[in-house]
């Protein structure tokens, strides 16, 4: 089988990085590019992440674009208290040498998708350049091949406020223009990456790779496990942006519901939310399949195997 062709759009976090590792490493996968959006930390950061995390991987050949630097019509909200003030709070990060390109992100997402046929989108953190990039050229949304979104949330709730996740939460009126698309959308809410927590266990099995990959992620893990422990009380911390590339690697792993998901934009107290009808009781039409769990171990196994061949 020919590999699947996905454009990464990311927001690096240290869970992005390890997204973006991942798909690096599986020749299932035709990474087309990777487009940076504003979000965790300023876009200037999250370009220049993105391309330290290419050369990591020793892909210094990938073409690595700057999209939007704010949401659609809101202020930027990000989440330094969460990822560090680089975004790649944890290890020491050399200065990447690889160029950005000059094309804007969204230009690169609208002429991929009218040149390719079968392009997955894969958006890891707020979809201000995926819906940008639908509300300039129409044309594409029916190209799509499917969106794998990390965002959202049903029983987990919200992670920056008490109803919103993070991700939908910075731009929801990209998110209601993408969830109102059409395209075939699957989603990793925050009630699926809080079943894939890091133990201590699973970070030192990264880090017993031997590799600077492996270093590199049991240090990023580190760093980024310290606010969801001290949050949640819990074990580790979830590996949110990784579910999206394992769930293109091995479908298996993940079970939800196709569902309704509508975006909440108006509402002060809960502004970003994703109202996803779990139970099926609002009438509205499905549109997304809204996962609910995940095979945790499974996932581990998958990310130490990959990662291990970079």
């Amino acid at each position: 089988m020919s590999a699947r062709k996905i454009i990464i759009d990311t927001d690096p976090g240290q869970d992005d990085a390890v997204a973006i590792l991942l798909a690096l490493a599986s020749p299932e996968l035709d990474v087309l590019g990777v487009v940076a959006v504003a979000g965790n930390v300023p876009l200037p950061l999250t370009e220049k992440n993105a391309r330290i995390v290419c050369e990591l991987a020793g892909r210094p050949d990938m073409r690595v674009f700057a999209g939007c630097d704010a949401p659609m019509v809101r202020k930027l909200v990000t989440a330094e208290h969460v990822h560090g003030k680089t975004g790649l709070d944890g290890p020491q990060l050399p200065e990447p040498t690889m160029a950005l390109q000059e094309q804007h992100g969204v230009d690169f997402i609208i002429e991929t998708v009218r040149a390719q046929d079968g392009v997955t989108l894969c958006p890891l953190g707020p979809l201000t350049n995926i819906a940008t990039a639908f509300e300039r050229a129409p044309d594409i949304v029916e190209r799509v091949e499917e969106i794998v979104l990390m965002g959202g949330a049903y029983f987990q709730v919200g992670n920056i406020t008490p109803a919103a996740e993070f991700n939908i939460y910075v731009d929801p009126e990209a998110a209601r223009i993408v969830f109102g698309s059409g395209v075939k959308i699957t989603v990793m809410p925050l009630d699926v990456t809080h079943k894939a927590l890091t133990t201590q266990a699973r970070v030192d099995a990264f880090r017993d790779m031997g590799t600077e990959v492996g270093r590199m992620v049991a240090e990023w893990t580190n760093f980024f496990e310290r606010f969801d422990k001290e949050k949640y009380g819990s074990a580790g911390a979830p590996l949110h942006d990784p579910c999206v590339i394992a769930y293109l690697l091995r479908p298996e792993l993940f079970s939800g519901r196709f569902v309704n998901v509508e975006i909440e934009c108006g509402s002060e107290l809960t502004l970003g939310m994703t109202v996803a009808d779990w139970w099926r009781v609002s009438g509205r039409a499905p549109n997304a399949m809204f996962m609910g769990d995940v095979d945790a171990d499974g996932f581990f196994a998958l990310l130490v195997e990959r990662l291990a061949r970079l």
